[in-house]
């Protein structure tokens, strides 16, 4: 009987992370480009980071809706996926940007106040130390124009995510790394909005 309760709640929380997963990644806008317009006017952006880490799915439609802003999409080096088996499916179902750099998250290969905006999708919480994300932040926020936004979305190290992704919810941040993080290198959040039952989006200013 005791066999068959733990198998049974082993197999519950697999399929609940399935689940978690498909509402995440398949039925959300998270990798969606339809109300990024609802963030910044995108039509009149001229600069746009994109930053991920070993897997791109935003670029190539960002680049096709909006084809006069200058995007450079950047992959963050020695990150945890780079040599998963999945990321290797993932980058033939969508192949890496032909113009994609690769970047040390302490220091952005961009001039000071010369980006619009710096999108920022389900990357930073592979920068592991709190001391590397407060750097992270802070040269983001030196590239960053004065009227600039950095878009950060992020699943959270939170009680639906525990439910639902068991340990592996330890492989993200909390709510209070992130705001600690971000104030320690002088930025401000002034949105902070769930967009999924399970990933936030925040929207940073300087």
């Amino acid at each position: 009987m005791l066999f068959n309760i733990v198998g049974g709640l082993i197999l519950l929380n697999i399929i609940a992370s399935i689940l978690a997963s498909y509402i995440l990644y398949d039925e959300s806008d998270l990798y969606e480009i339809n109300k990024l317009n609802e963030i910044a006017d995108f039509n009149n952006v001229e600069n746009v980071v994109l930053i991920h880490a070993s897997f791109d799915p935003l670029s190539i439609n960002l680049e096709e809706k909006y084809p006069t802003i200058n995007l450079t999409v950047c992959d963050i080096y020695g990150n945890r996926h780079e040599h998963e088996s999945g990321i290797k499916i993932s980058k033939k179902v969508f192949p890496p940007n032909p113009k994609e750099i690769i970047i040390h998250t302490n220091k952005l290969p961009f001039e000071d106040n010369s980006q619009d905006v710096i999108l920022a999708i389900t990357a930073i919480h592979e920068v592991l130390e709190h001391t590397e994300r407060v750097l992270f932040f802070k040269d983001a926020k030196r590239i960053l124009k004065k009227d600039g936004i950095i878009v950060l979305s992020e699943q959270f190290r939170d009680t639906t995510n525990f439910l639902f992704f068991n340990i592996g919810a330890f492989h993200f941040l909390s709510e209070k790394q992130w705001k600690k993080a971000i104030s320690e290198a002088g930025l401000k959040i002034v949105d902070n909005k769930r967009i999924t039952p399970f990933a936030n989006m925040l929207i940073l200013k300087g």
